[in-house]
Parts: C-alpha cells; structure tokens; sequence
C-alpha cells in the first residue's frame, strides 16, 4: 500500500527527521541562485566515493566485526547532526541530492516572468512554503473553515461527510481507502478499505504496557493537549479532548494487525462486493463515502482487515459524536501542523522528533520545504533533477549490471539442491518476465491540473494532496500503469512491487557510494551490484513469492519445496531475532524478514556476478591492499556506515522491516563461506556460523 501523503508530510515535515553534496553546473535554461542570497552549502564533489580507506578501523580484525572494522573509523569522525536523528552513507547522498534540489528550487522561486508554467509551479509552491512571515501572521485561518466544519457536525450523517472531506482534502482518519492492483487480477486496479487512523507510528505504541510505552503514551498524550492549548483551548478541555484521543486511537489499534502479520498477502486478502461490505458495516455508508469522495463506481472491493472495519462500524455507533469531532480535529491538527506557525512546528518537533527519534534541533526551513515539494511535484521538479545529474551513461552501466545480477539468479535457481524442477521451472518463468525501470519514468506525470498560488503554503499543500487524491482515485477499475514510478527521482532509495513483478532504481540513488564510475567493478558490485541483488531477491522472499510471474497472489510451489523455503526463512528469522540493537530490544525476525532475505541473496548474487564479469575482465590483484574479492564486501559494507540514535533505534526496532545498519552487514557475511576465504576467517570467529542461514 502506498503511504498518503498526509502522512509523508506530517513525518518528513514536521518531524524533520529522516535525511543528503556537490557542486552541479546549472543546466541549459535554468535560473540562478538570486543575487543578495547567502551562499548555498555545497561539498566537495570527491567527498562522496563508493569506497574510503580512510572509513577502516584496522584495530579491528575483520573477522571479528566486519562492520566495525569497515565503518569503525567512518563512524568516530561522522558524528549525527544536530537536526538529525540518524547520519549515515545514505543521508550523505540524500544531502547532496537535497542539495540539487535546493539550488534548482531558489532559482525557480525568483518570480521572474520568464518562467515556464511548470516551473512557475514548482517555484511558486516552494517560495510560499519558505513564506514564513505570511505563514506566521495568517495564524489559523488557512485551516479555520475546515475546523468550523468540523464544530458544525451535529450526528453520524454530518460525521460521514465531513470524514469524506476530509479524506478528499488529503487528511486521513479512521481507515484507509486507496486503490491497488487486485491481487489475483494484477492488471486491474481495484478499491481497498484498509485499517488506519492512528498517530502514533505503529499499533504496539497503544498496547504494550512495558514502562517505554507507558511513557510515551503520557507523553503523547501531553503534545496533544498542549497542541489543542495553541488551537485556544482552556488547559482542562484540553486534557480531556487529549484523553478522548488517545482513548479512541486505541480502541483502532486493538482492532489493527500487527506488521508482521500484514507482511503475508494471504492476511489481507478478502475481495467483497459492495454489497456485502454494506451488510458488514452498515454503519460506515460506505457507498456515501464513495459517492462523497468522488471515487469511479465500482462493485467490489478488497478488506485489508475485515474485522478492522466491523469494529469501526461498532465504533460509529458507540461512540459519542463529540468525541469523534474531538478526533477529527486533532487529525487535522496533526496533518497541518509543518505549515501553522511556529509554535505549533515546535511542539511538534519536541514530541515527533526529539522524544520519538532523539534529534536535537528542527531542520532548517529550507530543507523541510525542498522535501516538501520533492513529496507534491516530485515527477516535475524531477525532471530538472536528471537533466542535471543523470546520463544516458549511467542507465546503461546500471541495466549492464541488472542483466549480469538477473543471470547469476538464474544459475542460482537452476543449481539449488532443495527446489523440484517444477518449482525451479516456475520460479525461472518469473525471473524473466521481472521489468527493469532504471533511473526516471519514461513519462512524466502531468501537474498541469494543480492550483498552486505563491503566498498560500497550506493552501498550495491541501490542494496539492487533493489533487494526488483524486488522481489515485481515479485509478480504481482502470488497468494498472505498469511504467507509473512510486519514487521520485531524487530518491536515495529502490523497490520491487510483487504485482507488477518490477524493480526500480530511481536516479537518486545511482550515484557513491552506491555506484561510482571512478571505482573498480568489485567496488560498484558490492554496493549498487548488491542493491540490485536485494530488490531482485524480493521477488522470491517469504512475501514476494506468493506472487506469480504476472503479478498474482498464487502459490506455484510445490508443498515439499514450499515447506523447505519456509525452514530456510525461519533460519534467517531466528537468527535476527538474537540481535539487540539497543538496550534489551530485539530485532523482530518475522518483521525483517524480508529484507533480511533479500540483503542475504542479493550480496551473494552480485558475488556470482562478479565472479563472471573478472573472468573477462581481469581486476588488479589489489588496489588500497585489498583483493577484488575483499573490496567487494568492503564496499557493501560501506554503504551501510551510520551513527544512530538510541531513540531512533528503538523506534525503527518497532517499526522499520530493515535491519540496522551493522546487522545488514555482519548478519549476511556472516552466513557466506565466500567472506570467510576472501578475509581468511577461522571457524572459531565470530563472523563465522557453524550454522549458516541460506534461502537464495
């Protein structure tokens, strides 16, 4: 499920938590940075490489700790930020990438008349985001007719339509509705009612009653009050609407499934006709909603979490209409506060990220405002982006090594001893149908029916959000845009989607560490070669292998070999679920497992591929004293350098299905032989298992 956007902007925006620097010529046509500005922060193109000898701890022994010995130097002289929460190789391109952005967007904001329309757009939303004087002294207003409407609603007639508004206007409460590609029909988008409406990061943060989540409970509790104190409430009507938040968010995380469990496709697959989700939950009007949020008809739907969705119907009629006004203003609230004024981005601050993450200081405006517009117009200001920073060149070298990586899971499928040729001839069926996207969309999307007036920040962010609504929904009875991209393509980051069976790899992160031109194939091989390996791997992880080559949820193995993929699962499970990242909390092995699948077999792919490419092409027996083979690990490694902090890493234990950085790291070398001859490791190191995990 794609996240709303509400959502992005009230983390990345108002928590400011989550990071990107080189000096890139303006290309043809564009605007410079405005004369009588200061001086943009812009580093040095070499200080971002795919491989820093200078990041080593020798006093360490690789087979010890491979991860300190890799990053151990790199993490003692890269202290986090004071605006961040986590600093690490991928928040340094982020920086740089953010830095881009930065300098195309305050070229674009001068308004000159000269400016294009689309790039009036992009200019103007992020000129009126950095308005913060008109932001400032329009207080309440750009939300107080939304918040009238909320004090207007009298019953559960009034209550549906307002949600229906406010769900079309981009904030999200009580459930989630978006369209996704039906899971046995992946060529047709097709409307799901899902579970939602909470705040706080995860359903575990309502429920466990260890003294943290108590804690953090009465902490939420009090940002809420003291928020409904900035909207003018007296301190005890405030206090009491905290309570009934807090109360009516934890009756939806008691009917809410755990992540673990929403990890299988098979949990969240109830196709329904309308009808019948009608007589399920009369109470929600869900055809009004429908009607209301100006969705295409439809006659069936998917429920993420049927019984979710019975108890919000129970809710509906329990619960008393003041308390659900109560509820929608805090969401509103929520969803606003990065563009209220400053007060309410303190607040928010001081519980999101500082109690939550542990960062120190709230970003600069700048870059909550360059993420903002990266989030709302990410396909246009992106344009600009890969005119500047990414070749023809670099496509082609990527999609040269997607092949080799594609091939070595070929042989990886036809030389496994536990799968049946039926299910090694099914799984090689999927392998080559899987699509490469590399770098951008082959078309851009068209913004040219979004509003957007310089001098308006919520306005221009509301409409923007309405406008992606409508374009989502949209989609549902439509067939589905296999080329559509759910990254922009400044993102440090790539995915696979099981129901298109694709990759992607948008140009953000096709540049060092991840992959350098100046570097030796061992180098890039490690880092983006072992990238490709992860997302390629998702396909035939313990989710995305419930998926056929076309898309659909269908089982194609055998129950012999599908019993033997679940062991070798659980041996990955068991073995993450031993790491404690911080304090006494430990991994959640079910939660990481996917990731942890694909980091084992997407190292050791592009290890294969490797090994092929040196067979013609000869590497140097050594460069920085290290062999091809040994590089090679150093440079996966190195991507995964961070300095974290300790609330961070609880949050991400909670929450994040990746394992942090050093467990990407010592808990795959740990489970190949290939590390162990490349370093010369005894069987009695630690970075040696006498019981080593393997499904790909």
């Amino acid at each position: 499920m794609t996240m709303r956007l509400a959502t992005i902007f009230a983390v990345l925006v108002l928590c400011a938590g989550w990071a990107s620097l080189q000096q890139v010529p303006p290309a043809n046509g564009s605007v410079p940075v405005p004369n009588g500005k200061p001086p943009l922060r812009v580093a040095d193109p070499e200080s971002i490489s795919g491989f820093d000898v200078n990041a080593l701890d020798r006093s360490v022994d690789a087979c010890v700790d491979f991860y300190k010995f890799a990053c151990g130097a790199w993490m003692a002289n890269h202290p986090i930020p004071a605006d961040e929460s986590r600093w690490g190789r991928f928040n340094e391109l982020q920086e740089h990438n953010r830095e881009v952005l930065h300098r195309i967007l305050e070229g674009l904001a001068a308004a000159d008349p000269k400016r294009g329309a689309l790039d009036r757009k992009i200019g103007d939303y992020y000129a009126s985001c950095m308005d913060e004087r008109t932001i400032q002294e329009r207080g309440l207003k750009p939300i107080q007719p939304d918040l009238d409407r909320i004090a207007a609603i009298r019953d559960r007639s009034t209550l549906l339509e307002t949600l229906a508004y406010l769900y079309r206007s981009g904030v999200d409460t009580l459930f989630s509705f978006y369209p996704a590609a039906d899971l046995h029909d992946a060529t047709m988008e097709l409307a799901n009612l899902d579970q939602g409406g909470l705040s706080l990061p995860d359903r575990d943060y309502y429920l466990k009653s260890d003294a943290k989540s108590v804690e953090t409970r009465d902490r939420y509790r009090t940002h809420m009050a003291r928020m409904f104190a900035l909207l003018g409430d007296g301190p005890e009507l405030a206090a009491t609407e905290a309570d009934n938040v807090l109360r009516l968010e934890t009756r939806l995380a008691e009917a809410s499934m755990d992540r673990a469990a929403r990890r299988d496709p098979n949990r969240r697959d109830h196709k329904m006709s309308l009808q019948a989700v009608q007589e399920l939950a009369p109470n929600l009007e869900l055809e009004r909603f429908v009607a209301a949020v100006e969705a295409p008809p439809f006659t069936a739907l998917n429920l993420g979490n049927p019984g979710f969705v019975a108890d919000v119907n129970a809710a509906l009629s329990s619960v008393p209409v003041e308390e659900w006004k109560t509820y929608l203003r805090w969401h509103l609230l929520h969803a606003s506060a990065g563009l209220l004024p400053q007060p309410f981005v303190d607040e928010g601050f001081s519980f999101w990220s500082r109690y939550l993450g542990g960062q120190q200081e709230l970003e600069p405006r700048w870059k909550r405002c360059v993420r903002s517009t990266d989030e709302l117009l990410g396909e246009a200001l992106g344009q600009i982006y890969v005119d500047r920073v990414f070749g023809a060149d670099s496509k082609q070298r990527t999609l040269a090594m997607v092949k080799a990586i594609e091939r070595a899971m070929g042989e990886d499928i036809a030389a496994s001893p536990w799968m049946s040729a039926a299910t090694k001839a099914a799984a090689r069926a999927k392998l080559a149908q899987v699509a490469n996207n590399i770098g951008y969309p082959d078309k851009w999307r068209d913004y040219s029916g979004l509003d957007v007036q310089r001098g308006d920040a919520m306005g221009n962010f509301r409409r923007a959000l309405a406008f992606e609504t409508r374009r989502q929904l949209n989609k549902i009875g439509k067939p589905v845009d296999r080329k559509e991209w759910g990254m922009t393509p400044p993102t440090v980051n790539a995915y696979y989607r099981p129901s298109n069976n694709d990759i992607n790899f948008p140009a953000g992160i096709l540049q060092p560490p991840f992959f350098d031109p100046k570097m030796d194939d061992a180098v890039n091989f490690g880092a983006i070669g072992a990238v490709i390996g992860h997302e390629l791997t998702h396909g035939f992880d313990d989710q995305g292998a419930k998926f056929d080559a076309q898309g659909n949820l269908r089982d194609w193995w055998s129950p012999q070999d599908r019993a033997e993929f679940e062991q070798r699962g659980q041996c990955l499970a068991s073995e993450y679920s031993g790491f404690t990242p911080v304090d006494d909390l430990h991994l959640n092995g079910k939660l990481t497992l996917g990731e942890n699948t694909a980091d084992n077999g997407g190292v050791r792919l592009s290890y294969m591929a490797l090994q092929e490419r040196m067979k013609s092409s000869p590497p140097s027996p050594k460069v920085d004293g290290f062999t091809p083979e040994q590089r090679f690990f150093l440079g996966y490694a190195q991507i995964w350098c961070q300095n974290i902090t300790p609330e961070q890493s609880r949050l991400r234990v909670l929450t994040d299905p990746h394992s942090p950085g050093q467990y990407r790291v010592n808990g795959v070398v740990v489970n190949m032989p290939e590390f162990q001859q490349a370093f010369g490791c005894k069987s009695s190191q630690p970075m040696v298992s006498a019981n080593a995990c393997r499904v790909w």
